[in-house]
């Protein structure tokens, strides 16, 4: 499978055994969905040694700051205490904001540089997969992907599949839009992270339907804003059948306040063990989006005519 071709089409990401061959068409037939899978509400914390679990690191000024390596950050214990406003409509606020956001995003340009590791039992990288991908757009307005930077890869105990890579574009960027209906959304409470005062939601699916990608998990939204900062949790349901197993991680997506009102993802991370019935496999996991311009075209079309006052 062309890979490369996959990714800059930005379709999905999906992991599974490499050991297991099987076509990627797997969404099209029956499969069998997991315990865990099954569960709705937030999803347990990832093995001891994940790094996928906690809260973002927030700046001063309010905006989500992408975390790597363990950056230092201050967080309250998460209190019942009841929301300003009646929790339905933080609920439908911050789901309108996520549908805009989805929406708005789509004029932006911006590069997207996507790592996947398997991790070794010392800890250390045995096989890695890395592209850089600019999107951007043609002077007459249409939206594309250019691979800039995509050396072979080294990957051995993993491939990835279309279901990864529509999580990656659909799922870990935006986890809730127009598909609210869909979802069981729990106030838990509220939450000081560094200077930012959140409302914490446990977020899961109703109901899973055949060939459908849901999340499952937290979200953390502004008190202010009634914009999401951050998310955790990961893509259901995983797919458990005899020769396709399709583990899905826990991963978090920070936010920043882009331009205005827009909040867009600059940063996820995933750093968890998929449990394949052959055993589990250690991976890490980031997606960096850097450098979010509007687009707007300078190009005029037809010959100029000065139009007098």
């Amino acid at each position: 499978m062309n890979i490369s071709a996959k990714l800059a089409t930005l379709s999905r990401i999906h992991l599974r055994a490499a050991r297991i061959i099987l076509p990627l068409a797997c969404a099209a037939g029956a499969f069998a969905i997991s315990a865990v899978a099954q569960q709705q509400g937030p999803l347990p914390p990832p093995p001891a040694g994940s790094s996928s679990s906690g809260s973002p690191g927030m700046g001063s000024s309010g905006s989500a700051m992408p975390v790597e390596g363990g950056m230092a950050h201050s967080e309250s214990a998460i209190t019942s205490d009841p929301p300003a406003i009646p929790a339905d409509q933080i609920i439908q606020k911050f789901s309108q904001h996520e549908s805009e956001f989805k929406k708005e995003r789509d004029n932006y340009t911006y590069t997207q540089t996507f790592v996947i590791q398997t991790v070794d039992p010392d800890g250390n990288p045995d096989g890695e997969y890395r592209l850089t991908t600019d999107i951007s757009f043609t002077p007459e307005g249409k939206r594309y992907a250019k691979d800039t930077y995509a050396p072979p890869p080294s990957l051995t105990r993993i491939t990835m599949s279309q279901q990864d890579l529509n999580d990656l574009e659909n799922i870990q960027p935006f986890v809730l839009t127009e598909d609210l209906p869909k979802y069981n959304v729990t106030y838990v409470g509220r939450q000081i992270v560094d200077d930012l005062h959140a409302y914490v939601f446990d977020v899961g699916p109703k109901e899973m339907k055949k060939n459908e990608r849901y999340f499952q998990g937290r979200v953390w939204v502004d008190e202010k804003d009634l914009q999401i900062v951050k998310s955790y949790g990961k893509a259901v349901p995983d797919i458990m059948k005899k020769n396709n197993e399709n583990i899905f991680p826990h991963f978090e997506t920070y936010r920043e306040n882009i331009n205005g009102p827009y909040w867009f993802p600059t940063y996820t991370h995933a750093d968890d063990t998929l449990r394949f019935s052959t055993g589990g496999v250690h991976i890490r996991m980031t997606v960096k989006y850097a450098n979010y311009k509007r687009f707007g075209s300078t190009h005029k079309i037809g010959t100029p005519v000065e139009i007098k006052q």
